[in-house]
């Protein structure tokens, strides 16, 4: 299984939205488990720094991930696109395997 690590920066009017969407049960996880090789989201909000959240999704493989993308590629950019309004940046911090 690979974990993939996204970094956000979330403006504080906007952080019970950005939650909502970007939680476990949340519209990207409801998206994602379109595809049986999904694992689950995590979300994670710095204690130091409120405003500051990771998210980890985790996938069977890299090439479901990428795949799912492909074949979803529409929604994907749709969602995305509607969902950079909740955030002021976002970064993939890369993809990761457990040892």
């Amino acid at each position: 299984m690979i974990q993939i690590v996204w970094e956000f920066q979330v403006p504080e009017g906007k952080r019970e939205d950005f939650e909502r969407h970007y939680a476990s049960d949340g519209t990207w996880a409801e998206f994602f488990k379109r595809d049986s090789a999904y694992r689950g989201t995590q979300l994670l909000r710095d204690m130091n720094d409120p405003c500051r959240y990771f998210t980890i999704d985790t996938w069977d493989d890299e090439d479901s991930y990428g795949a799912f993308r492909v074949m979803h590629h529409k929604e994907y950019t749709a969602l995305d696109q509607e969902m950079e309004a909740l955030t002021e940046s976002e970064k993939r911090l890369g993809v990761f395997q457990s040892t």
